[in-house]
């Protein structure tokens, strides 16, 4: 599994700022919604559900939210980058501005489990982060992820 194989280009988004992470939910509820055609308040609950069972702040700047959820049929991801950090309860007490939320199906075990370790290793990297946060075209945010992967398979 790569984070192409999970991420379109078209869930990717630089968002000047975000109030809440209640707000920062619905942002990506109605993305998935738009992009991945699941139900955006299903979405939204289930991440608020989630979220609620302990902070996916996980440090450095990067919150993993997740869910499962009815109606897909594997996992799906979304990025977003926040010009303007917001307080998510991190492990490490700091804001966060890079959250990427992964969305899989009901019933999907293991490869939950794989797409959540593969993020979480992927954005584990300094140089990587330091290069999404010097950018904001959603493009370009894609192919960095997109690469980054790819330079770890090899």
């Amino acid at each position: 599994m790569q984070i192409s194989d999970i991420l379109l280009p078209s869930a990717v988004k630089s968002v000047s700022q975000v109030s809440s992470k209640k707000r920062l939910f619905q942002d990506v509820a109605e993305l998935a919604q738009t992009v991945y055609r699941v139900d955006a308040v299903r979405t939204f609950d289930a991440l608020q559900e989630r979220e609620s069972l302990g902070p996916t702040g996980v440090g450095n700047g990067v919150a993993l939210p997740h869910a499962r959820l009815h109606g897909l049929d594997k996992v799906v991801a979304l990025f977003f980058r926040l010009e303007k950090p917001m307080d998510f309860d991190a492990v490490d007490k700091l804001p966060v501005d890079l959250v990427f939320a992964l969305l899989a199906p009901q019933s999907s075990g293991v490869d939950h489990l794989k797409a959540l370790a593969l993020v979480s290793r992927t954005l584990r990297d300094a140089d990587l982060r330091a290069k999404l946060r010097a950018n904001d075209d959603p493009v370009a945010l894609h192919a960095v992820l997109a690469a980054a992967q790819d330079s770890q398979a090899a």
